[in-house]
């Protein structure tokens, strides 16, 4: 062996050890086809920011809306979530002259998302009141650009994760899973920072120039990530056969612990999303943290979540249950949230801190655990069903708890400070604590819910175990 060999070997024993998601390549798969793919998650993590936290603060603080109305906005997309199963089965299902499933349905919901991306910059200075003209055109159009874009990312997202499950062999899809997760926290990460300094020196105009970049960034990087993945063959899409939705999703409902699953998932997924917009406010408000210490915040928790998907994809590449990754990661998540509590009465800023790691930590683990699960029981014809029905469970349980989550805060935290809950109780942090607590109780619940899933495949597994034995000595 030449020295030039050697050091391409060297190189490629390196990959996977400086590379966490170097090993989830196959021959099937390889690892430039599959980084490309990853890059539909990338532009749902940026719509994602786009929506919830830039979009967020600019029209609250430098248009002046009403908070109720950016409310109202921001929960529209929500509406497109319980039909992210109905979009994977229309993916499993779809007849195409070209031969294809997937792709026609991703590159429509591109389509979606950049028409909403295109239009919103416009809908929103008008919804801002600078306008001569009347202000429901604003309203109208604000209400229709949140619409296209909320339904282009659940359609983009729940295809293209059956794409991917039908693109990887069944051994590498825990570490495709951490790949694709991985993509969209580093595509939420990098457009929160770009997003911030773009903006710094607010104008309409820059606003304008930011969304509308971010719509032009979505359809090149998705066109990228869809060049030549799907294989067409049009014999498939030609005589296939037509499929009932309700029939399908009666069968699909009905396999064993398909509801129980689905249970568990909105549990931990509400139980770890209801912090999601009370962690800043709660360090700054209950602990005196500064600006700069709350924003790190935000990369504890990315980076929590980061090692969570790395923990999760070498247990399960391993052969582990993806239902006990998921339940330690729900029990991790109880830990973390005790110890967010307990920062406040013990003034704690470093326990604070950890609660916070902890929490991406589990909740990692929580969300590579269960879309593993749903890949692995989805059949070759209804893997956008499963994935869509992981999804719509997920989104539309992470959106209603954040949502309640604000409500319970000002609620509980004004009872508790008028006195009735008595003297102990008139805090400023009861609130936020009330708001944890809850969170506690749903991950409990998820627990209980997860126990039977483990239990079931512990027992699937012996009797592959036993069947094979017996076919062995049968042979």
């Amino acid at each position: 062996m030449n020295p030039t060999q050697k050091l391409t070997a060297a190189l490629m024993r390196l990959g996977p050890a400086i590379l966490p998601f170097a090993d989830a390549a196959t021959v099937e798969l390889p690892l430039g086809r599959l980084l490309r793919l990853a890059l539909f998650q990338v532009t749902v993590g940026m719509a994602a920011v786009l929506l919830i936290g830039t979009l967020n603060r600019v029209m609250i603080v430098e248009l002046g809306v009403p908070a109720w109305i950016v409310a109202m906005m921001l929960a529209l997309p929500l509406i497109f979530a319980p039909l992210r199963a109905l979009v994977g089965f229309r993916s499993d299902t779809h007849r195409s002259v070209l031969g294809w499933r997937r792709v026609p349905y991703i590159w429509f919901g591109t389509l979606l998302q950049f028409g909403g991306l295109a239009i919103m910059p416009f809908a929103l200075l008008i919804l801002s009141g600078d306008t001569t003209g009347p202000l429901w055109v604003g309203d109208l159009a604000a209400a229709l650009a949140f619409l296209l874009v909320g339904a282009g990312l659940h359609t983009t997202q729940t295809v293209g994760l059956a794409l991917a499950t039908d693109l990887a062999p069944a051994h590498a899809r825990p570490k495709v899973v951490a790949l694709l997760c991985a993509a969209l926290l580093f595509g939420m990460m990098a457009s929160a920072v770009l997003f911030g300094l773009f903006l710094a020196h607010f104008s309409a105009v820059r606003l304008i120039q930011v969304i509308q970049g971010a719509a032009l960034v979505t359809i090149i990087l998705n066109g990228f990530a869809l060049w030549k993945q799907e294989p067409r063959d049009p014999n498939r899409t030609r005589t296939a056969p037509q499929r009932d939705f309700r029939a399908s999703w009666r069968a699909y409902a009905g396999q064993g612990t398909a509801r129980r699953r689905l249970v568990a998932i909105g549990l931990g997924t509400a139980g770890f999303s209801m912090q999601d917009i009370l962690l800043e406010p709660y360090g700054g408000q209950i602990l005196h943290l500064s600006v700069a210490a709350t924003t790190a915040l935000t990369a504890l928790l990315a980076a929590g979540g980061g090692l969570g998907l790395l923990v999760a994809a070498r247990w399960l590449g391993r052969g582990g249950d993806p239902f006990r990754v998921s339940g330690v990661g729900v029990g991790i998540g109880i830990l973390a949230f005790s110890a967010v509590v307990f920062a406040a009465p013990l003034a704690s800023a470093d326990l604070f801190a950890a609660g916070v790691s902890l929490i991406g930590l589990g909740g990692g683990l929580f969300a590579h655990g269960t879309l593993t699960a749903s890949m692995n029981r989805a059949g070759p014809e209804d893997t956008g069903l499963a994935l869509g029905a992981w999804g719509a469970v997920q989104a539309t349980a992470a959106g209603l708890s954040i949502a309640a989550s604000g409500l319970v805060r000002d609620v509980g935290g004004a009872i508790a400070q008028s006195g009735v809950l008595g003297e102990g109780m008139n805090e400023p942090a009861i609130g936020y604590l009330i708001v944890y607590h809850i969170e506690i109780a749903l991950l409990f619940a998820a627990l209980l819910a997860l126990g039977p899933l483990v239990r079931e495949d512990a027992r699937t597994e012996d009797r592959d175990r036993i069947a094979n034995g017996l076919a062995g000595r049968t042979a």
